[in-house]
């Protein structure tokens, strides 16, 4: 079997569609068929298309999930969530006849190696992540510490990683509680519904009254 074209993609132009004796077979990025040493006219045994397309699906996988990473970080536990869901089968709707057909999953192996190269690369990384979870959150709202740790280590981020970038912020409850009372004060005009929802925050009791005294002052 012979390579006997090799397309630009419309919708990706880093991905090029690889024709085997006049016929569509997979796709591959750029950088692959370099690597590869893809080339009009040279031929593979089936064995060895096979393996070529084994690698057309990884550089897909991996692209996906590198939109993934960077859409904003993620812990390593919710990466390794995303390309299980990916080794499910699924069902689809086909554009033309609107018929249901199933698509199926890829292999676990695929997976462990695009999650092995994230992490090569440093896009999956729970101290960076940790660090970006607790600013981020500081900065959009008030969040309690114990939400904070809650929410982290929902994520799968180890108590250790957690416990040192908390400290490493400088944040404190009282801060915290501040920025919440002055988004929902007016929301609450009665301070026993307004302690309830900061403690449903995970703020301390105590640290809820003093904060609510002195916000009167």
């Amino acid at each position: 079997m012979k390579i006997t074209g090799i397309t630009a993609q419309q919708k990706d132009p880093n991905r090029v569609n690889i024709m085997i004796d006049g016929k569509y077979r997979f796709s591959l990025d750029i950088s692959q068929v370099i690597n590869l040493g893809v080339k009009i006219g040279r031929e593979y045994s089936e064995s060895e298309l096979a393996e070529v397309e084994g690698e057309s699906q990884f550089g897909k996988l991996y692209g996906r999930a590198l939109e993934y990473c960077l859409m904003r970080p993620h812990s390593a536990r919710e990466v390794r969530d995303y390309l299980w869901r990916k080794t499910r089968t699924t069902k689809y709707k086909t554009r033309t006849t609107g018929e249901i057909k199933e698509r199926e999953g890829v292999a676990t192996e695929l997976t462990e190696r695009v999650y092995e190269k994230l992490v090569e690369k440093s896009y999956i990384d729970d101290d960076s992540f940790a660090r970006f979870w607790i600013e981020n959150r500081n900065l959009t709202k008030g969040t309690s510490r114990r939400k904070l740790e809650a929410e982290l280590r929902a994520k799968g981020v180890s108590q250790e990683i957690v416990a040192r970038h908390l400290e490493e912020t400088g944040r404190t409850d009282d801060d915290e509680l501040r920025k919440v009372i002055a988004k929902k004060r007016s929301r609450y005009t009665d301070d026993q519904k307004l302690m309830q929802y900061l403690a449903r925050q995970g703020f301390g009791y105590e640290d809820i009254k003093r904060a609510l005294s002195d916000d009167r002052i």
